[in-house]
């Protein structure tokens, strides 16, 4: 009977991952969505400053409950130190992609981050990896290549700034797994709200622009979905291995396209649509696969 209920258990923790995934990969296509309108006419440094202090007054809120102090305190610093700073340069290069590059071409050069990932968590942190995990996240990969497959007709430098990005992107999530086995998701969330808030306070006041009042309004949503999107991958990597919910992460590419049409005026063509059924057809591929078997009862 307790077998039972560990599997049980397992199953919920795993299915509870792939939502939040899912849900953080929606919250983060619309936050891109709203930095690629507003990087045109504001500078990076600016966009990530009004992002953080949203997301350090986020953090602090979800902290309370526990205690700031208490929160703050991490069996690792300089890991959740050295991450924070990751995650706020990998944000940086993502926004500097959507400068020169088409959000759905960006997010495809992006997607590759999950292979990547799936390579460094067996390296780094001893993870399986499976056969059929890595066909699928194969599958959902083909997928990627099927969307991109007009935009790569013409290749140009700027495609290398998202790929720099997937890969800062995957070794995030591999840190983020890696602090969460010592320290509770609130450490890890204050820890990179802070991080990145200390360095933007110390480089936005030289490149300020003042916005608008619709630009607050963008900008301050950019935060609040920065912020929401990020504590529910924290609380997914918790759930289940970073290796496990990579292919839930190709979702991202389902929500770019639909963006990309009701924002930017992009139709999607027969090729992205199809890649589109590859990518998610590979993430419930992954989600059966991973179910745990139910132990016998006894």
């Amino acid at each position: 009977m307790t077998q039972t209920r560990l599997g049980f258990a397992a199953i919920v923790s795993t299915r509870l991952a792939a939502i939040l995934t899912t849900l953080a990969m929606a919250g983060f296509a619309s936050m891109d969505a709203m930095s690629k309108w507003l990087v045109r006419d504001y500078p990076i440094t600016q966009t990530l400053w009004v992002r953080y202090v949203i997301f350090t007054g986020f953090a602090l809120l979800v902290a309370r409950r526990a205690g700031v102090r208490s929160a703050l305190a991490s069996a690792r610093p300089w890991l959740q130190a050295g991450r924070g700073l990751l995650a706020l340069v990998e944000n940086g290069v993502f926004v500097l992609a959507f400068a020169y590059l088409p959000l759905a071409d960006t997010h495809a050069v992006a997607a590759a981050s999950p292979l990547i990932v799936v390579a460094l968590s067996a390296l780094m942190l001893g993870e399986k990896a499976g056969l059929r995990r890595w066909l699928a996240v194969l599958a959902g990969f083909g997928g990627v290549l099927i969307i991109i497959r007009p935009g790569f007709q013409t290749l140009n430098g700027a495609l290398l700034i998202p790929l720099f990005g997937a890969v800062l992107w995957a070794l995030y999530q591999v840190l983020t797994r890696l602090t969460g086995r010592t320290d509770r998701a609130e450490t890890t969330l204050l820890w990179s709200a802070l991080s990145g808030l200390a360095v933007t306070s110390l480089l936005a006041p030289w490149w300020w622009v003042w916005p608008d009042a619709s630009s607050w309004a963008l900008l301050a949503a950019v935060g609040l979905l920065g912020s929401l999107s990020h504590y529910a991958l924290i609380k997914a990597l918790d759930y289940a291995e970073a290796g496990a919910v990579q292919p839930y992460s190709y979702t991202l590419l389902v929500w770019a396209a639909i963006l990309g049409v009701v924002v930017f005026g992009d139709i999607p063509d027969t090729g992205t649509i199809a890649g589109a059924v590859v990518v998610v057809l590979s993430g419930l591929a992954t989600w059966f696969h991973d179910r745990p078997k139910a132990a016998p009862h006894g």
